[in-house]
Parts: C-alpha cells; structure tokens; sequence
C-alpha cells in the first residue's frame, strides 16, 4: 500500500472545504479493500455463544417442527364431517396433549380434543378453536365457515433435515440462541472475538482520580471508546494515557500492534506541532489516509502498522464518537467476521429547526428525533453543534445526515436521518 498523502498539502481543519479531504462513501470504500476477517475460530456452548459470529453454518438435523402439530387449543376433525353452512355434531374420541399424542385416528363423525403443539392425530386435517365449538358431555357441535387445513403447523414448515438455519457470519442473538437450541445443537462454531488495543494521547489528559493541573482535563474518550467496543463484542485492551512524546507514542504503537488486531488512539493526528501519530505512523506502518471530507471529525486516520489495522480518531470527545460509527463500527463488524453487514437505515423527516451548514463537507449533526400525537414523525437539533460539546451526545437519539453540497436548512425541510438506538 502506498501512501497516497505524501505530496498532500496540509490543510488547516477550521477550512469549510479541502479539496484533499476524502468524502465519506470514498473513505469507507477505501477502508473495505483492506478488511480480511480473523481466521481462528473456537467451539463454543451456546450458553457462551450470545454476540459471537457464526463461523460455519448451522444446518438443521431434523425437520422443523417434528411433526404436525395443533396451532391452537380445539378439536381436531374431518374437514369432510363439516358443513360449509349449517351444524354438525361430532363424538369426542379423546384428547391430544403436546407430548402425549392420541393413540388412534379420527373416523367418520368424530373428533379428537387437542391442545396446542400436540400431534395432529391421523385423520384429521382441520383444527377448530376451542371458542367456535359448542361442547356438551362427549359431544361437540361446530358450525359452518371453516377451512380445510386451518390451524394446523405441518412438520419442517420452519425447517426442513438438511436445510441450512443459519449461515456463517450471522450474529447470535437470543433469537439465534434459541433456534440453534431447537435443533437440538449444544455447540457451535464461532470467530474469535477481535482484539482492539486503544489508547489516549496528549500531555493535558489526565485519568479519573488524578487531581487535576493548570491546563488539563479528564480524558473521556478512553471510557467512550471503552463502551463503545464493548457493546461491539470486541476483545478490549485499554492501554491508558500516552504522552506527547516520540518514544513513548513508538513504543505503546508497538505493544498495541503486537497484542491486538485493531489500534485505536484518540487525539494527535491533526496538523499540530506537536502531533507525532502521523510522522510515527508513515516511519512504522503504512497510510491509507488523514483527512475526511465531514464535520465533526475531519482529523481521521486509516492505515496498518505491524500487521494491525489502525484508526486514528480525533481527539475532540463528539468527533470520536461520530467517527467511530461512521468508519470504525463496520470495520471491525466486518473484522469480526460479520457477513454480510446490513447498512443502518436511514429515512427522511422534517426538521422543526433551522440548521446552519456551509457546503463542502458531509456533516453529522446530533439530532432529537419525536413523533407526535398524530403520529408524525419530526426531527429537531440538540443544541450547540461544537465538536466538544460531548452533552450533544447524551441527549441526541439520531444523527442528522446532511450532504456535501448542502448549504442551510430552512425549518420544515426534510432531512435525512441515522437513528442511534441500539447503534451507540
């Protein structure tokens, strides 16, 4: 890979447009030439399965339900025996229970009580719901309107022996859990979780607990990465604070690239004198790119350094979360071994607010999406947009997604819309 900033002017990141920023879907594209999923893979029991990536398909044993079974609590009948207009009145042979089936068939004039998920006894075709039936000792009197067939599960509806129940690189959820269960599987073959060492840089940050000097702040974003790549399912190495310093940023690249698949750091890839990531970055690894065409979060670096990815994010708190969940959370999706990776959805609202937006960048504004008493739905901003304003975050439930060639918004107009529920 070479790298294609080396004859790139630096641009100041306060500019409304750089021609050498590179738009987001190009970013991104560029990103996914590089992903190859990690090879291993572990056996697992499903109990210990639940937000691990499926590394073989699951392919069903058996059929799906078993057997034909009863979907509701009735009578299971001869469609022949009913009258399409008019009633008729049938003995009751016995009862089906789930798991204690009737032991006979059902003959002309008789039915069978039946619960649900019981087998249908052989016989019968129809199950007629408890409610629709007139029942009086031994026998049952049913009327007209029923279908041949109703109510009735037919054995491998859900499945069939030999069809594939899920395929490989699908995540697990309970849903997942749960069928695999059904199939009577109790272990399976998943990715190993992807390692993601990340750490903080800059000489004013400063752990919680510390008390704090002239200049200096908390550093957040190591806890906001944190939980973010938690809720990914990612193996997390947080490798604290790292100063200004050559070295020391060398020798922290190193152990993280040594240890993990992914790096992460946060701050120090601006164009600022005393941001060391990129010189370190172009000595020790290769870059793909440094800057993006977006607002917040222009400052973005991608590349490799020993073997490992590495996603160089802004050091302001908002710009990391943005650009984590535009670039990063696919990418290690991806990593992961996730596949295929359905893209978040997006739709277009009305924004109540006017928005400010000068054209040149695709920006990312935190928005609070509603819906009111007549069920329309409307979008409004949180407030201050800065980059810092990590509070933004916190009351935002969506993103406003408006495009590179943009300009204003005028209140009423439709904007697009990236929901955060369950993403962030």
């Amino acid at each position: 890979m070479n790298n294609p900033e080396s004859s790139i002017r630096a641009a100041s990141c306060a500019d409304d447009y750089d021609p050498d920023s590179m738009p987001v879907a190009k970013a991104r594209e560029f990103i996914a030439r590089f992903l190859t999923p990690v090879a291993v893979i572990e056996r697992l029991h499903i109990r210990a399965a639940l937000g691990r990536v499926l590394a073989a398909d699951i392919v069903s044993p058996l059929d799906v339900p078993s057997h034909d079974n009863s979907a509701m609590d009735g009578y299971a009948v001869r469609f022949a025996d009913l009258k399409a207009d008019g009633e008729v009145t049938l003995s009751v042979a016995g009862t089906a229970f789930a798991g204690v089936p009737f032991n006979g068939a059902v003959n002309a004039g008789t039915c069978v009580r039946i619960m649900t998920g019981a087998v249908v006894p052989p016989g019968s075709d129809t199950i007629v719901m408890q409610e629709h039936v007139k029942a009086a000792g031994d026998k049952v009197t049913i009327g007209g309107g029923h279908r041949q067939n109703q109510n009735l599960r037919r054995a491998g509806e859900d499945l069939k022996t030999g069809q594939v129940a899920l395929k490989r690189g699908e995540l697990l959820r309970p849903a997942e859990i749960g069928l695999i269960a059904s199939l009577g599987v109790g272990e399976i073959a998943v990715y190993r979780k992807l390692r993601v060492a990340f750490f903080s840089t800059g000489d004013e940050l400063r752990s919680i607990g510390t008390p704090l000097g002239a200049g200096q702040i908390y550093d957040s974003n190591r806890y906001t990465i944190h939980g973010m790549l938690t809720r990914l399912g990612c193996e997390v190495i947080d490798m604290g604070v790292v100063c200004d310093d050559p070295k020391l940023l060398e020798q922290a690249f190193n152990d993280a690239a040594h240890c993990a698949d992914v790096v992460i750091t946060s701050g120090g890839v601006s164009v600022g004198e005393a941001d060391f990531v990129k010189e370190l970055l172009e000595r020790m690894g290769e870059v793909v790119f440094w800057k993006i065409a977006m607002k917040p979060g222009r400052p973005l670096a991608y590349g490799r350094i020993a073997g490992a990815h590495f996603f160089g994010l802004p050091g302001n708190p908002v710009s990391v979360m943005v650009t984590f969940y535009q670039f990063v959370r696919d990418a290690l999706l991806k990593l992961g071994g996730r596949d295929p990776l359905p893209p978040l959805p997006t739709f277009r609202v009305p924004c109540t607010s006017a928005l400010k937006k000068a054209p040149g960048r695709t920006e990312f504004q935190r928005g609070v999406l509603t819906q009111d008493a007549a069920g329309i739905w409307s979008v409004r901003v949180t407030g201050e947009q800065g980059s810092g304003i990590l509070r933004s975050m916190t009351e935002a439930n969506c993103f406003i997604i408006l495009p590179t060639d943009q300009g204003n918004v005028a209140a009423g107009s439709l904007v697009e819309v990236e929901v955060m529920e369950g993403v962030v």
